[in-house]
């Protein structure tokens, strides 16, 4: 019998109730008595119209099998199966057009077109290596996979081949004159980067020197601009980083000194409670959410074995550059994290109502991952433009949509935040939402 305690007319599993108070509000600005008394109107006032829709789509789900079974020896008439499903509210009348607009929305879901992880929040180590996926070495990228063919010598092993080494950095040469071309000349051809008034001058083994055929390309760089040990790049809205050191064992026999090419790639990464995982008690829900606040606090960390010694991992720090014009300029280190809560459908022993009946677990989500990510509200490390992503799978149909609005909006009332500071993504995964989707936005 698990061990609770009263919050209202909520019975909370004393770990879910110990990690909130202890862990999870301190610095969030959130009394312990707000949290609560906002946790049970939440819970009661909304759990009630939570159950009417799973019932709605039990009812829908009735209907249209009853219409199946009169009709299962004619063929289908298209025209009646969809005013059947008009009749019965499975397709909601479509109202006229609008258009919408929202604030303060980070540049990786607005403007940038980079990728996207889904990573089990429950797993440390994933989730780590998912949120530091924001760079990555197109070298080892390369290296480890078989878009670099294994035929000629090119075979990987245990140990470095350096004839496939020679391939990846011949591939990585042409990926760079194909994102940020010289003027004259290859990026194979450079024997030296540097930096001069504010542009990229790149020596070339014949003795010439060149810039970038559009001077734009240059983001910046790292280190002394006659030596620097990093030249950044923009293609794209996507930055490129050639990191250069004539001591590391792979820059020493480059020409240009060049160690490594490293890609900005996944911008955004969903931790997930959803799909990926399994949190079926206070016990699981509590294991995840520590590690959510882990990342958006910073500070989440993990040690594994692996390939025979321990590995400590943590997040990566921001990347600083010198601008072209000498201004500072600071690039995130990690992904924009976004969070994906459970559906409507599934409730959690954590919390029972004054029922004894176990809490949707949706609403759970909604509030504590929220209350979470408040940290981050405050400290702009994650969302720079100061919003939370909450990412809803599984409704069905518009009036769960409006559900999941009105529950967060109930949700930035208990944490004082100002509406739509929290930002809804809608999963386009259910029928009736497909078929409703202009509705359901």
């Amino acid at each position: 019998m698990a061990d609770r305690v009263a919050a209202g007319g909520l019975q909370v599993d004393r770990e879910l109730y110990d990690f909130i108070n202890d862990e999870a509000l301190p610095g969030a600005g959130v009394s312990p008595e707000a949290f609560w008394s906002g946790f049970d109107r939440l819970v009661h006032g909304l759990a009630p119209r939570n159950r009417e829709l799973l019932a709605r789509r039990e009812d829908l789900q009735r209907r249209i099998d009853a219409w199946y079974r009169e009709n299962r020896d004619e063929p289908i008439d298209l025209p009646e199966y969809k005013a059947m499903l008009r009749e019965i509210g499975y397709l909601a009348p479509e109202g006229g057009d609008f258009s919408a607009a929202t604030a303060n929305v980070d540049p990786e879901i607005s403007t940038i077109a980079g990728p996207q992880l889904v990573v089990p929040l429950t797993n440390p180590r994933y989730a780590l290596n998912a949120a530091n996926a924001r760079w990555g070495s197109l070298y080892d990228a390369f290296y480890g996979t078989d878009v670099i063919p294994e035929d000629d010598g090119c075979e990987r092993g245990a140990e470095y081949n350096p004839v496939r080494g020679a391939r990846v950095i011949a591939r990585c040469r042409a990926f760079l004159d194909d994102a940020a071309p010289l003027a004259d000349g290859s990026h194979a051809d450079a024997a030296a980067y540097a930096v001069a008034h504010g542009a990229l001058r790149v020596t070339l083994k014949d003795g010439g020197a060149t810039g970038l055929a559009d001077p734009l390309k240059f983001a910046g760089y790292r280190g002394a601009a006659g030596e620097p040990s990093a030249v950044l790049l923009r293609n794209n809205g996507l930055h490129v980083e050639i990191a250069i050191d004539r001591n590391h064992p792979v820059g020493r026999a480059d020409d240009a000194g060049v160690k490594d090419i490293v890609l900005e790639a996944a911008t955004t990464t969903i931790m997930d409670l959803e799909d990926s995982v399994a949190c079926v008690d206070a016990e699981d829900k509590v294991a995840a959410y520590r590690n959510w606040l882990g990342l958006i606090k910073g500070d989440l960390t993990d040690r594994f074995e692996k390939g025979g010694r321990t590995v400590d991992r943590a997040m990566n720090p921001a990347r600083e550059y010198t601008a072209p014009d000498g201004s500072r300029l600071t690039l995130p280190g990690i992904s924009l994290m976004l969070i994906r809560n459970v559906g409507h459908l599934m409730t959690n022993p954590a919390v029972l109502d004054r029922d004894s009946a176990e809490a949707p677990e949706g609403l759970l989500d909604a509030l504590i991952s929220s209350l979470i990510a408040v940290h981050d509200v405050r400290s702009r490390k994650n969302s720079r433009a100061g919003s939370i992503y909450i990412v809803k799978p599984k409704m069905h149909g518009p009036e769960e949509v409006a559900f999941c609005d009105r529950t967060l909006a109930q949700v930035e009332d208990v944490l004082g935040l100002d509406r739509h500071t929290i930002k809804i993504g809608i999963m386009d995964e259910e029928r009736r939402t497909t078929v409703n989707l202009k509705e359901c936005v």
